[in-house]
């Protein structure tokens, strides 16, 4: 692809941190690690952070640590990457879907109380596409009913909500890495939280299940979702970097807004007013008198181009796992299903120039 869908921003100073790993015998297990969770205690301003080596891990540990097992349903937004719910499932648990906001496109509060059950243990908003899930609403049940509540935080950080930054909004929070993300360290992912339990159980099943007896002892079942020193380093050069990449995004963002916002053939997602979005991806969504071929026409024709596009998310509960093992249908989610139907990624990175973003649009138009 001549403009291509992502890439990470890396410059000299990544290059220099990993290098500089590379030069100790500190691999996995020294010193980078602790660094990285504590640049993110302190940008987020939590208790405690637990770097793993995924997003996907991050999630599994803190359903683990909620103590969500068989049979407990935990309720998340179908509009989200396939991990959200995967990780209810890890350990026999249940997605329970819910539609989303029209708008937003985030998990639609109104729609959460009708589907709690004496079964359901906690709510998993999702921060699609850097903007925070409308918390308020949705701590306000939680409460009501006695759910744990998981931010799902791997898209927005630096995001915010009423002054209050993604992922720390619920009981804990989790970011990934992977290189399409905000930052990266190739694969990794972070748990945050001011929970000590979450923080001790994450903690401990990250590595082996093991706790103050050794390197051969084993309280628990863990896992090895370690984080390698290699990563951590990339990931602390990333963070001392935060603002600047941010602001390239937010720039991005701003010269793909001013081209599209008003067009009659699609729209955007609508940012709330107390919400500060943390840029990760430039979708559009089709008004509904596309079809999803016509939708998919598109996106072939602007890759002909050179340009990358891609749609942006598939409905999870019509995905051929979730249809085999839940009985889900076409119908159950009738906003996500539509909005599913219509999305176009578009180029988005924090170093596309105003000409190719310029290009993107003008081939967008020229297709609709």
């Amino acid at each position: 692809m001549q403009i291509p869908l992502s890439r990470p921003d890396i410059s000299q100073a990544e290059r220099e941190a990993v290098q500089a790993v590379l030069m100790t015998p500190n691999l996995s297990l020294g010193p980078k690690v602790p660094e990285f969770e504590q640049a993110f205690r302190d940008y987020l301003g939590v208790k405690y952070a637990v770097a793993v080596n995924s997003g996907t891990s991050a999630m599994h540990l803190v359903m683990r640590a909620m103590g969500i097992g068989r049979g407990d349903e935990v309720i998340v937004p179908s509009f989200t990457f396939i991990a959200s719910a995967n990780c209810i499932m890890f350990d026999g648990g249940r997605p329970v879907f819910v539609d989303v906001d029209p708008d937003t496109w985030n998990i639609d509060p109104a729609k959460i109380e009708a589907a709690i059950t004496p079964r359901t243990k906690a709510l998993l908003p999702v921060d699609v596409f850097g903007q925070p899930a409308d918390m308020d609403p949705i701590r306000r049940i939680a409460d009501k009913h006695g759910l744990r509540v998981f931010e799902d935080s791997c898209e927005a950080l630096g995001a915010t909500y009423k002054g209050r930054k993604a992922g720390t909004l619920g009981d804990a929070g989790v970011f990934g890495f992977y290189p399409n993300k905000q930052i990266t360290t190739g694969e990794g992912g972070m748990i945050v939280t001011n929970d000590e339990a979450i923080y001790k159980l994450a903690s401990s099943m990250r590595n082996q299940g093991r706790e103050g007896m050794g390197w051969l002892g084993h309280a628990r079942l863990g896992y090895n979702y370690r984080l390698s020193d290699i990563n951590c380093a990339l990931g602390i050069a990333q963070m001392g970097r935060l603002e600047e990449i941010l602001a390239n995004r937010r720039n991005v963002a701003e010269m793909y807004v001013a081209r599209l916002k008003g067009h009659p053939r699609f729209r955007l997602q609508k940012i709330l007013p107390d919400c500060r979005i943390s840029w990760f991806v430039m979708v559009i969504r089709l008004n509904d008198d596309y079809t999803p071929a016509q939708r998919d026409q598109i996106i072939e024709n602007l890759r002909k181009q050179g340009i990358g596009a891609s749609n942006y998310f598939p409905p999870v509960h019509l995905q051929p796992f979730y249809v085999e093992e839940l009985g889900c249908k076409r119908g159950m989610l009738p906003v996500c299903e539509a909005l599913s139907d219509r999305t176009i990624a578009l180029p988005f990175h924090g170093h596309l120039t105003e000409s190719e973003v310029d290009r993107v649009c003008e081939a967008l138009f020229s297709l609709l």
